[in-house]
């Protein structure tokens, strides 16, 4: 076999040797660009039409495919790109000008099944915002682009923080995995709501959203579904831009990106800062600065590496939720006045990419994490007994190093078979060091308004977390169109827990060392009526083992359990009226057993405990319409039914809470995002688009006692870009909730309480950009 390091001109003369000693052996080579720029295309997917022989273009947009059998024909796919196909033949390099796609139907995907594939092959959920999508929407926070899908909710806590909900109802829990580039941002164990506040924004290319349980694939936590953001890939030239904006209430934000390709190697600089201060609410400053740098380097056409380095920091005010009184009176004061959270984060990767024939791939990735989350939390704030102004908090530092493994290998067996088996392996030691603080509360205000360090340590501990497992698929097409799935992944979690004080109710439990191993399967069947339109069914599971805090923080004795989900689902989707009209459809019903909830004590405090069954289920559904090159209109929804099955809790005065057959809390049984577009023709680059955003009423707690009842915001949102000298330039403008409409992003009953987080009134924002390379 020969050296995969080998240049183009060292593999072009081993070919022609071979090609000499072999009379059966066909070759086509060629190039791949844009249309419209010119531009390499790196990636395109270069396909022999009815078979799985098949090759990518380098950095240079060059492909190299060979085959022992004469072929005819070869479709080039692309994201976000028409599928076109060439007829190969002659002695002449092929020269492939692929269109930009008005609406791609079927996208190439890799969070399905973790190697790139068409949409058509996947038996199950999943959606992808496009890079066209995220500059169109060009989103100030995450959930502006991620609400854009059906069966997401992002829960806007303010100043990027955030809950989630995929097919469950809004959830602070581990029931989500969070990827980049297919790779955990954080460990299994250390699960943190607000992770996405450590992503960047302006270093992504698109985003992918599987719906459903994942654990098959990705291990823990993916059990309403996975979101993988993939990181932007070089451009073969020069390219990069600036963006400024700003808005009301202190928000201003600046976003950089710098991107080009020299020989072998490509660079990619992407980041943005961000300000508030003096918002609608008080004590709501913040500010954030991340930035992603990437590196490939294409040692020959089928041998690559890939290098990412990525770094978040924010600094932000937490100023908590209001009561009715506040909340409906629209005071928006903060009964906090010094509550804090503080994130370093820093994540890099390094990834092999081998491409030994056309029926074997490899790849094996190395990967590092260093992250700390300091905080004075304002939801740890308990009340001393027989006084109204003295209280206690805390001050701690939750924090992680890791360094990990991944690898996997992709090989054909025949025609209508392809297995992907690897492993990974996850050595995450980290630490939660927790300081007991007096604070001090204005009785007639009831702010917070004073506290005062001390040495008296809460909780001080270590625990070594390594998590190793090994995953296979097989992929089977027993006829043309029709695929069978079948999914195992094998986890081994190992928790090494040393506690650095005495154990007791507050500091914990006392040393030890626990073990979760769980196998995870899933089955699926997909069926391609035609390259854009299938149905799909599957049968999968997903688990969750307790987190650290859950396991071990406040308890003398750990005694969690895993929780499992099974799920069940059927769906189909296809592109009618000449690709004018798209839908997409999906029915599912998930089971969970052993779900780990928090029950609230006498005292204020909270206890983990697994308890009963629960069921989830609902339909999903989106439609894209395009009437028209000017018109555009989009529509996504879920309804959904989120109960307890079997949920009875004895607190710990002796009284039992039976929930049984009550509607879980925080979970909407309507959830809707619609957006129609104009793109007048007679203003060529302007873009005028109107969103509303639909979340309906839910109940506030589990006894379904209070309820809150939904909300309807309407964003408006219109775009720029400058053609002829100004080429480049762009402007935009956004009115979110234009019809201030008074609604509170989450809403809870807690000892009798209602509380509301609440959403930003109507806000404008303005924006001004330079793009080189347009």
């Amino acid at each position: 076999m020969s050296s995969p390091v080998l240049g183009s001109v060292g593999v072009g003369l081993l070919l022609l040797v071979f090609s000499a000693a072999h009379a059966q052996t066909y070759v086509a080579e060629g190039r791949v660009l844009d249309s419209q720029s010119n531009e390499a295309l790196v990636g395109v997917n270069v396909l022999v039409e009815g078979t799985t022989l098949g090759t990518v273009t380098d950095n240079d947009g060059r492909f190299l495919l060979t085959a022992s059998e004469r072929f005819e024909t070869l479709t080039f796919s692309y994201l976000g790109y028409q599928t076109a196909t060439v007829v190969a033949g002659g002695s002449q390099p092929i020269v492939v000008h692929l269109t930009a796609a008005v609406s791609d139907l079927q996208p190439v995907v890799v969070s399905g099944s973790r190697v790139a594939e068409s949409r058509t092959e996947v038996p199950m959920a999943i959606a992808t915002l496009t890079a066209a999508d995220l500059d169109a929407t060009k989103p100030d926070l995450l959930a502006q682009a991620l609400n854009r899908v059906p069966g997401v909710h992002m829960v806007d806590l303010g100043n990027e923080q955030h809950a989630m909900s995929i097919r469950q109802p809004f959830s602070l829990k581990p029931l989500y995995l969070y990827l980049e580039d297919g790779i955990p941002i954080r460990p299994i164990g250390i699960f943190n709501h607000n992770a996405l506040i450590e992503m960047n924004q302006a270093g992504l290319e698109r985003i992918e959203v599987v719906r459903g349980p994942g654990s098959a694939l990705y291990g823990a936590d993916a059990i309403g579904g996975a979101v993988n953001f993939i990181t932007a890939p070089p451009t073969s030239k020069p390219s990069g831009g600036v963006r400024l904006r700003g808005g009301g209430y202190g928000y201003g934000r600046a976003d950089l990106q710098a991107a080009m390709t020299t020989g072998r190697l490509g660079l990619v600089l992407g980041g943005y800062g961000t300000r508030q201060r003096d918002g609608r609410r008080e004590h709501s400053d913040y500010d954030k600065l991340a930035g992603t740098l990437r590196a490939d380097y294409a040692f020959a056409p089928n041998t690559r590496f890939t290098a990412t380095a990525g770094y978040n920091y924010l600094d932000t005010d937490t100023d908590g939720s209001l009561d009715s009184l506040n909340f409906f009176g629209q005071g928006y004061s903060s009964l906090q006045t010094f509550t804090y959270r503080k994130v370093d984060a820093f994540r890099g990767a390094a990834r092999l990419d081998q491409t030994w024939s056309a029926q074997q791939r490899s790849q094996v990735a190395v990967f590092v994490r260093s992250n700390s989350v300091a905080q004075l939390p304002h939801y740890r704030l308990r009340s001393l007994a027989g006084s109204a102004t003295d209280y206690s908090g805390e001050i701690n530092d939750n924090a992680f190093r890791s360094v990990g493994m991944t690898g996997q290998h992709e090989a054909y067996l025949g025609t209508r078979v392809r297995l992907v088996a690897g492993g990974t392996v996850d050595f995450s030691p980290a630490s939660y060091v927790a300081e007991y603080i007096a604070v001090s509360r204005d009785a007639d205000s009831e702010r917070f308004i004073d506290f005062t360090p001390s040495d008296s340590l809460l909780t001080d501990y270590d625990v070594d977390l390594l998590n190793t497992a090994a995953f296979a698929q097989v992929e089977v097409e027993p006829i043309q169109r029709l695929k069978l799935v079948g999914s195992l992944r094998y986890d081994r979690i190992r928790y090494g827990f040393d506690n650095h004080l005495a154990p007791g109710a507050f500091s914990g439990a006392p040393d030890a060392t626990d073990r979760f191993d769980r196998l995870t399967p899933r089955l699926g069947v997909v069926y391609a009526f035609d390259a854009t339109r299938g149905v799909y069914a599957n049968v999968s599971q997903g688990f969750q083992p307790p987190e650290v805090g859950e396991l071990y923080e406040g308890v003398q004795v750990p005694v969690l359990q895993p929780a499992v989900f099974d799920s069940y689902e059927v769906g189909g989707f296809g592109g009618f009226l000449n690709g004018r009209l798209y839908l997409d459809a999906s029915l599912y019903r998930m089971n969970g057993t052993n779900e780990i909830i928090s029950v609230r004590q006498a005292d204020g405090s909270s206890e983990n405990r697994n308890a009963g069954e629960t069921r989830h289920e609902g339909i999903e559904y989106a439609l894209t319409l395009r009437p028209s090159a000017e018109w555009a209109l989009r529509f996504g929804g879920t309804n959904a039914r989120h109960t307890y099955l079997r949920f009875a809790v004895d607190e710990r005065e002796g009284r039992e809470l039976v929930y049984d057959g009550n509607r879980m809390e925080a979970a909407p049984a309507f959830l809707a995002n619609g957006e129609v577009a104009y793109t007048p023709a007679f203003v060529p680059g302007a873009r005028l688009a109107v969103e509303a955003q639909r979340v309906g009423g839910y109940w506030m707690d589990p006894a379904n006692i209070a309820g809150y009842d939904g909300h309807t915001v309407v964003n408006l949102r219109g775009s720029y870009h400058f053609h002829g000298a100004l080429n480049g330039i762009e402007v935009w403008a956004s009115v979110l909730n234009m019809t201030d409409e008074l609604y509170a992003t989450n809403a809870s009953l807690t000892f009798g309480r209602k509380q509301y987080t609440p959403g930003q009134p109507r806000s404008f924002t303005i924006g001004l950009g330079y793009r080189l390379g347009r």
